[in-house]
């Protein structure tokens, strides 16, 4: 990939941004002047802004891609392996190709209390990096690895109490704060890629780059949708779960976007300042390609736009001046649908990672594949309620 690429395709968005304003500005006119706009011109904003999130998230793909491809770990990345990772990774290949017992009790015997995984810790990083990469969450959550069943951390409940006093007044006991525990357990994800003897018998092809890009893929997709809808029940517990409110705990704030189905420039700004001050420094905003559309034609009562493509490379979607994580997983603009977080998730929500993955060789349940049932565990939970706010679609 040339950077000339990068620079081509953010050529490429400043215009489509600069076309989708001009047109959105006359749908802006007609609707403070006739009370509605042209059909057609609203089917025009809608395009324009559909090519604009599509430059958005390819400007986004190749920056990634340049940034890895400049990384001296990557270039080094194919370089022969020596002593034990030498001898696990040639293990770990041989093991996928013939399922030789021998190979996997090598393999088996590192780093876990039960009796390790059936994978080196190489290929069980590159699994991580790669989930990493494809996962919005995992790259603004707080992540966490263990090698028990359940993360447990401590929880302020309330407040220590406190007050003014003179010199000689009497001093009584002042409210002590509760501190609860909260329990995060992990939760056994799958992948089960399949492939023939012959491709595995082909010494070309590279085994542990296409396991680790089959079983972190699979399991990104699983895991990115409990972060945000999940029950809790044999799953991580997602953060639109929760019920809205701000008095107790286990409740999120959900602030109402002031129109019933659709997305409301006070309506965001109001999101905005809901959130307390000592979370807004790392403040991001959560939602998916078609709400980041939807935002991206609201203007302020001055006129000006909330959203900025971010046409500099390297430089994110932004709204309100804070960057935007493009999740599908939220769900669409409908009534009553909560379809914008915003957060510092940081200190809001923490992914819970037991160490390693684990490989079984079935080569008897479909043949004439070869199956590889591969399984990690992950759990995820808010563990700080005030520190996310939501927007819900409603009056």
């Amino acid at each position: 990939m040339d950077i000339a690429e990068v620079k081509h395709t953010v050529e490429d968005l400043g215009q489509a941004v600069e076309e989708l304003k001009a047109k959105n500005d006359q749908r802006w006119d007609a609707l403070q002047k006739k009370g509605h706009a042209d059909p057609l011109l609203e089917e025009q904003v809608d395009r324009i802004g559909s090519d604009v999130q599509r430059l958005s998230e390819m400007k986004e793909r190749l920056e990634r891609v340049e940034t890895r491809l400049n990384r001296p770990a990557f270039a080094s990345h194919s370089a022969p392996l020596t002593g034990r990772d030498g001898e696990l990774k040639e293990a770990m290949v041989k093991y996928l190709r013939t399922g030789d017992f021998n190979e996997c009790k090598l393999l088996s015997i590192d780093g876990d209390p039960q009796g390790g995984y059936w994978v080196g810790s190489e290929t069980s990083d590159r699994v991580a990096k790669k989930m990493h990469e494809t996962s919005p969450m995992r790259n603004i959550a707080a992540i966490e690895s263990i090698s028990s069943d359940a993360l447990e951390m401590t929880e302020d409940l309330n407040e220590a109490d406190a007050g003014w006093t003179s010199e000689r007044a009497p001093r009584t006991e002042s409210a002590t704060p509760s501190i609860g525990v909260r329990r995060i357990p992990v939760h056994e994800l799958y992948a089960m890629p399949k492939a023939t003897q012959n491709l595995l018998d082909d010494a070309r092809v590279d085994l542990e780059s296409w396991l680790v890009n089959k079983v972190a893929d699979k399991i990104s997709r699983l895991e990115n949708s409990a972060f945000i809808d999940g029950d809790g029940v044999g799953k991580p517990r997602g953060i639109l779960t929760y019920p809205a409110g701000t008095t107790n705990p286990g409740q999120v704030e959900q602030i109402n976007s002031g129109v019933d189905g659709a997305a409301d420039a006070d309506g965001l700004r109001n999101l905005f300042y809901a959130l307390k001050s000592p979370y807004l420094t790392n403040a991001k905003w959560l939602m998916r390609r078609s709400m980041i559309s939807a935002v991206s034609k609201l203007k302020d009562s001055s006129g000006n736009y909330l959203w900025e493509p971010g046409l500099t490379l390297g430089e994110p979607q932004t709204l309100l001046g804070h960057s935007i994580e493009r999740m599908e997983d939220m769900p669409a603009l409908a009534s009553n649908s909560l379809s914008i977080a915003f957060g510092d998730f940081q200190q809001a929500y923490t992914i819970v990672d037991r160490v390693g993955v684990r490989v079984l060789r079935d080569p008897y349940s479909a043949k004439p594949f070869v199956l590889f049932y591969s399984t990690k565990r992950t759990g995820g939970d808010v563990v700080n309620f005030e520190a996310l706010v939501i927007q819900k679609m409603a009056v």
